[in-house]
Parts: C-alpha cells; structure tokens; sequence
C-alpha cells in the first residue's frame, strides 16, 4: 500500500454494507494511534480489527512509514499490511447481546499477538512484528518500490545506505519505469539506440528532467521526388515513412518513402507498393499494430476523402488494402488522429465541404475483422477547429490542443486545452486551460501562443510537448512548450534546449521516433521542401 499524506487510506472498520457506525469491537484506542501517527508523520506498527467486504472479521498486521521528498516534506507513506484470521464468532447471538459482544471482545484482545501497539507517553512501542526494513530486498523491489514514480525512487534512495543500493539496480528501474508509463511505451524504449548502455536510471531521470534535451542537424542521402509539401509522416519503430502530399499545381500525390535512421547512412528510398490509395493532401498517416500504416481522409484529385487504407511496410510484398468500415465520417481534410491501444484509431475535427469546420470525434477499431465506424457521443463539444493535435496520454485519456477554431462566425488561432478520458462509461470533454472558453481559467505560467498545424509530442509520464507551427506576429515558433495535464492545476512551462531549432516545424511533417526523438523533415524555402535536412529534438543522450 502506497498513498500520499493528502489521499484518504480507508480500513474497513464497519460490519457489512449497512453498518453506519464503527463495529465495537473495533480497538478506538489504536484507530487515534494511527490518526496521530499519520499527523505527526511518524512511524506507525500496531495490529486493528477489520471486515471484509461480506462482513467476515480478519487482524490487520500494519506498519506504516513515512517517505520524505528532496525538501524534507513527506511525499508518501509506504504501509506493510499481513491480514490473518480472526477467531470471532459473529452471527446471531443468543440470549443477552452485550454479554455475548463483551466475550467475544475478551476472545479478540486475547488473540491479539505481542506486536499490539502499547502507547508509552508520545511514542508508540511494537514488539514482535517485522518491520519495513526487516523485509528482504526481492519483496521491497517488487512489492513496494516498483509502484514509486521515478522521482520518489531518487527519493528513497536517500534514505538509507540499503535503499540507495537497491535504487541502483536496473531491474528496478525498469519495472519502476514500466509500472510509471505503460508496457508500451517502455518496449518502445527498449528499441532505443544506446538505451541499454545509458541505463534505466539514467533513461528515466533524463526523460523526467529533461535535462539532456538538444536540438541537432541531420542531412541524408537519397531523394524525395517529385517535390511536394502537405505530405504526412509517421514514425514505424525507427523509421520514418512519407506518404502523398501536394505537388506541383495541387497534384494529389500517392508514393510511399521510407527514411532508416538506424542505417549508418540514412537516406530516403522510394517503397514499390501494390494498389496506392488515391492521391491526397492534408490526410492523416498513423501507425498501429507495430509495422501497419493507417491512411484516412485529405483532399483528393475529386475533392475531399473519408476513405482508410492499411498497409504491412514488413509484409515481403507490401501492399495498401482499403478498409471498408462501415459508418464512415464525413469527407475531411486537416483533420487530427492518433492511435489508441496500438489498434484503434482515433479521429477529430477537420475541414468538410464548402469549408465548414467539424467538432465530431470517431474511433476505428482496426482489430475487428469487420472495422466499424464509431462516434463518441458527448453532450457538449469543443468549437469546430481544423490543425488542432490529439496526444494520448495516461493509457486512454486524449488531449486536444490549438488549431485554427471557430468563434462566432470567424476563426482564429487557438491555444485552447481540452481532455478526454475514453475509459470512462460516458466520455465528455473537459476544459482544461485556454484563451476565454468558459469556466476554463487562466493557468499558472506562460502560455503558447495560438497556434495550429504544430507539433504535439506525448512524453513518458503523461507530459505533453508542443511547438511549431503557423503562429501570428512575431512570437518564436520554435519555443518548446510544457503541459502535465495530470497535475491539480495544469501548469504551462517554457523548455529551453540546447543546439539549433529549425526556423519551421509542422505538424503533418514531424513524428515521433522511439519515444525519445521528434524528427522535423526538411526546411521550407518558398515552396520548395529540402528533405535531405532533418531537425532532431532529442529528448535523451542515449540517441544525441
């Protein structure tokens, strides 16, 4: 058990779910011990009568410690809890019920051990029962220190000699890391160059700090023709793949490149695919199942498209296929999408016919045999907006910001945030922050600049990254700005790197590679894409 000192920690001290008062035999005496414990953050170890959900009676072995932060504060208390039987006979009672509850209450005390809680002046004394430090390091590793944030591991490890060895072990470190972010992000970690060699301590610290953070120029070989712009981009393990875009005189473009960065000498090599989709620009390109390519919607040689096609860029033959869901959303393009679980893709907003903006939201499970269509009913939706981003963060919760969005009857930027949790029975958006929507406020910090078609980047933790994109007046597109949408009071924060931003960087052309490096193609110059030159923001020394 591991709770903060804000969080209320409940034992079940009432028999059944009808009881409204503390069962009697209950010792009250320990119950204060235990409240004084936890004001005065001291150490707590003493044993309680509790119940089970069916109203079954068990001892409650506990021992609870507190854990200070970097600032002597208490961030967390560990607690140790051994449940045993009681031997308590507590069905109906025949004859008088006060003297049967006073025999039962003897039989009770009496079965206590030696570790009962004996109160001496201000100090509780225990005899008897193993402390949190009397457990072996297997049973503190898996069960308890694995649970921690990484930032409360580098806490513990200043406790004591024994914990700051056990904080150096790197098994640790990666369930630590694994139990903070998910499985997925953390085997997507795995596949970073040099993470073995930095470490998990080092890794996670680095992706919590942000401290090894830099921007660095790539050139690579080979070519991207014919020219285009308002291509898409997505990141397939360490590779970079190119699809459509907008060539010369609007030409609906409809080839596929792939960029390795893990080659020794990257360069771009044009994929020989069976049956392209239709050309289109402003489409979404998205990555689910490992190695699939998911294509939807963008402006076609006919005018706007909702259609989806999937490709395998491992299968010995690729091959695009289209997928033939079934209730497809409106024909759009400018749209935002991001993937969910690996499988099922999301999609939101967007430009339709005769350029009115949409607010809807569909999720595609690609998993099905027969794809369907879905949109999420919510009772109220953010304004209509194209260019805005979807970032997935905490396992199904999204977060939508910017874009260019409607007001009344015109459009301006947006720097507007709001979240979404899909786990729920009933999702709704929720205002976080932003620029005048109601009840929304106005956070803590320096805000970006409305802004649309930028980059949205989900870090380990839930932390969102944003930057780039088209930006009025003389504001940096450039700035690197924070979000932890976890946090009580959502909070923007400035991120100054090291090293050379690029002067531009759009949303359609940038991706995120092994979770640790975005990858900005080419620089503009009029109309002219340079795709031999990448910008690299790496969030980690393991990949600079």
């Amino acid at each position: 058990m591991i709770t903060k000192p804000s969080s209320q920690c409940r034992f079940l001290q009432c028999r059944g779910p009808y009881a409204k008062r503390r069962h009697p035999l209950v010792d009250s005496t320990v119950v204060s011990e235990i409240r004084r414990c936890l004001e005065n953050g001291v150490e707590f170890q003493g044993e309680l009568l509790n119940f089970r959900k069916d109203g079954s009676p068990l001892v409650n072995r506990l021992r609870m410690t507190p854990i200070y932060g970097d600032d002597d504060m208490i961030t967390h208390i560990i607690g140790i809890q051994i449940f045993t039987e009681a031997d308590l006979d507590l069905g109906p009672l025949p004859g008088s019920a006060v003297k049967e509850a006073a025999r039962a209450s003897d039989r009770f005390r009496s079965s206590l051990s030696s570790g009962r809680v004996v109160l001496e002046g201000n100090r509780n004394v225990t005899r008897g029962l193993c402390g949190i430090l009397q457990l072996s390091d297997e049973v503190l590793s898996l069960k308890i220190l694995s649970r921690l944030t990484p930032r409360d591991i580098a806490s513990v490890g200043s406790v004591s000699r024994r914990f700051y060895e056990m904080t150096k072990n790197e098994d640790l470190w990666r369930m630590v890391c694994q139990n903070a972010w998910g499985r997925e992000t953390t085997r997507v970690l795995e596949t970073v160059p040099g993470a073995k060699r930095l470490g998990w301590g080092r890794l996670a610290r680095e992706l919590t700090t942000l401290e090894a953070s830099a921007w660095r120029k790539l050139t690579v070989g080979g070519a991207v023709e014919p020219s285009r712009c308002n291509f898409s981009a997505c990141a397939v393990g360490n590779r970079v793949v190119l699809f459509g875009g907008e060539g010369v005189n609007m030409q609906p473009m409809n080839d596929t490149f792939v960029l390795d960065l893990n080659s020794s000498n990257p360069e771009w090599q044009h994929v020989k695919v069976g049956s392209p989709p239709p050309g289109r620009w402003g489409h979404t390109l998205s990555c689910v199942n490992g190695s699939n390519l998911v294509v939807f919607g963008g402006c076609g040689r006919q005018g706007l498209l909702n259609d989806v096609f999937l490709l395998d860029l491992d299968a010995k033959h690729p091959s695009w296929r289209e997928i033939s869901g079934l209730a497809p959303p409106l024909p759009r393009s400018w749209h935002s999408s991001c993937t969910l679980d690996g499988t099922k893709l999301i999609v939101s907003g967007g430009c339709a016919d005769s350029g009115v903006l949409l607010s809807d939201t569909f999720l595609l499970d690609l998993s099905m045999e027969k794809p369907i269509w879905r949109e999420i009913p919510v009772a109220w939706t953010p304004p209509s907006r194209l260019g805005h981003t979807l970032s997935v963060y905490g396992g199904r919760k999204i977060l939508m910001f910017g874009g260019l969005a409607k007001s009344g009857p015109l459009r301006f930027r947006s720097s507007d945030v709001f979240t979404m949790d899909l786990s729920e029975e009933e999702p709704c958006w929720r205002c976080v922050t932003g620029s005048g929507m109601p009840g929304a406020g106005n956070p803590g910090g320096i805000a970006p600049p409305p802004r649309l078609d930028h980059v949205a980047v989900s870090l380990p933790g839930g932390r969102i990254l944003v930057f780039g994109g088209s930006v009025a007046g003389l504001h940096s597109a450039s700035q690197l700005y924070i979000l932890d949408p976890t946090e009580e009071k959502p909070t923007w924060r400035i991120l100054n790197v090291p090293g050379r931003p690029p002067r531009f960087a759009w949303g359609h052309s940038t991706c995120v590679v092994g979770g640790t490096r975005a990858i900005v193609l080419g620089g503009q110059t009029g109309e002219e894409w340079m795709l031999g030159e990448l910008h690299e923001l790496s969030l980690a020394s393991s990949v600079i």
